[in-house]
């Protein structure tokens, strides 16, 4: 098949998106299998950070994935991190969980942020409990990996540049 012919949709084979779940990942293929008796189009995505393979219906792609952020977007990301808001004073602890679970799920980078500022605040106050460091890591693999892309910056560096946000606010 020719790169051509692996194209459908918004989506070609060698194009980075980011599926809300899951992250950062790389359309390494599209494939026709059968589903409910019909052929169905999925794209094929290798998620970056833990390697796995993922697959979405084309016809669904546009609801569940979506292209990198632009510079402009990560500049504003890199915003919110530095913000002094937090994003939910709910009380108690099960209800802010909720909200910051919810707003993971979303997808939204500006969103992820806030639950990634927020867990980095609350672990310089407090030994995080393991939901709440499940939340934090969550977060942090979520926008790092996007934002490295974002503004070409390898992994590594995005990383630092995140914990020198986080150690100049305290």
């Amino acid at each position: 098949m020719t790169e051509t012919q692996l194209s459908q949709g918004d989506f070609a084979r060698g194009d980075v998106a980011v599926h809300p779940a899951h992250g950062l990942g790389e359309i390494v293929d599209i494939e026709t299998k059968q589903a409910g008796g019909q052929n169905v189009a999925f794209y094929v995505l290798k998620i970056r950070e833990s390697g796995a393979k993922i697959m979405v219906a084309v016809g669904a792609a546009n609801a569940v994935l979506r292209p990198v952020m632009s510079e402009t977007a990560a500049a504003h990301v890199l915003d919110v991190l530095r913000a002094s808001e937090v994003a939910t004073t709910a009380q108690p602890w099960t209800r802010r969980h909720r909200i910051y679970t919810e707003m993971l799920k979303s997808g939204a980078p500006d969103a992820i942020a806030k639950v990634l500022r927020d867990m980095w605040r609350l672990r310089r106050d407090k030994d995080l409990s393991f939901a709440e460091r499940k939340l934090l890591d969550q977060a942090k693999g979520l926008l790092i990996g996007e934002l490295s892309a974002a503004t070409g910056k390898p992994r590594g560096v995005m990383e630092k540049d995140i914990e020198a946000i986080f150690t100049k606010s305290a």
